[in-house]
């Protein structure tokens, strides 16, 4: 993957998928040719065959080529070398799957599963998982992103989500492959249709945008700890109210730096247990009001 900045100074090239017919044709040119193909090989195969090879290869024509080998030399036991259907289906494999796993599809697909739970889609999700999990895609990075996901696009609205998620990785560590498939579908299944909520996650930018801005402002004296006399002197903890001694159970008490005072971060949604969240905070604020 190249930096923009290089990128933005080179001519760039799209190369397009080569149709069915294109591979077809290099195809017959692998098998006639002596010298850097097959052509040596009394090799017979028929155009409905070449055409399903190709048709799978999905527009490599590198596939093609690597699975055409794969296929002479499992047939290379008869005389002549007669290619089938099915010396062309052992010879493909898992490997008619666009996938690369250091390459854009990898990005893509990640990409699709990621936004299909979005979406609360999860048919979409379990086929997208299915494409990375079928392609040879390593099953603990599709566990990280759930994990992401879960705080990212779920966060309180789902408590359960989170811990759906670590137990899905959990289970990739304890299980491997191909067992733990199932588990990773169970946690797509259950991120799907989770209530959404991306307020942690705007919340969290918005702090880290403040802690640029704030770096060096210093807590409020009466949050500090004040472990010696010195500090006790110097102002630390003065002030402060034990919540778990008041009736309320919250005291009206400033705890952000002093530049930032009344400042909100946290804007619960309507989604799933935020609705709750979101009474707590009134209900707090109430108290707070009460305690003036």
């Amino acid at each position: 993957e190249l930096i923009s900045a290089l990128l933005s100074r080179a001519k760039v090239y799209v190369l397009n998928p080569l149709s069915p017919e294109n591979i077809v044709a290099i195809l017959r040119r692998a098998l006639t040719d002596p010298e850097r193909g097959l052509g040596k090989l009394p090799i017979q195969v028929s155009d409905e065959v070449l055409r399903r090879l190709a048709i799978y290869a999905n527009g490599d024509a590198r596939i093609a080529l690597n699975a055409l080998e794969i296929a002479v030399a499992l047939a290379s036991g008869r005389s002549p070398v007669a290619l089938s259907e099915a010396d062309v289906e052992a010879a493909l494999q898992k490997k008619i799957l666009l996938y690369d796993k250091a390459g854009e599809e990898h990005y893509n697909l990640i990409s699709a599963l990621h936004k299909s739970m979005r979406n609360s889609d999860p048919d979409a999700a379990l086929y997208w998982l299915g494409r990375m999990l079928e392609g040879g895609e390593d099953p603990i990075y599709i566990a990280r992103r759930m994990v992401r996901f879960a705080s990212e696009d779920i966060g309180v609205a789902d408590l359960r989500a989170l811990r759906v998620a670590l137990d899905a990785a959990d289970a990739v560590q304890i299980v491997g492959l191909p067992e733990c498939k199932l588990a990773l579908a169970q946690a797509a299944v259950y991120l799907s249709v989770a209530p959404k909520s991306n307020s942690l996650c705007t919340a969290y930018s918005a702090v880290a945008e403040d802690v640029q801005k704030t770096i060096n402002e210093p807590p409020p004296l009466h949050i500090r700890n004040a472990p010696t006399r010195l500090m006790k002197e110097l102002g630390y903890a003065k002030g402060y109210q034990y919540a778990h001694d008041l009736d309320e159970k919250v005291a009206d008490m400033e705890c952000l730096p002093e530049s930032l005072r009344g400042r909100q971060y946290y804007y619960p949604t309507g989604q799933g247990a935020e609705r709750q969240i979101k009474e707590i905070l009134e209900s707090i604020k109430e108290r707070k009001r009460g305690r003036k």
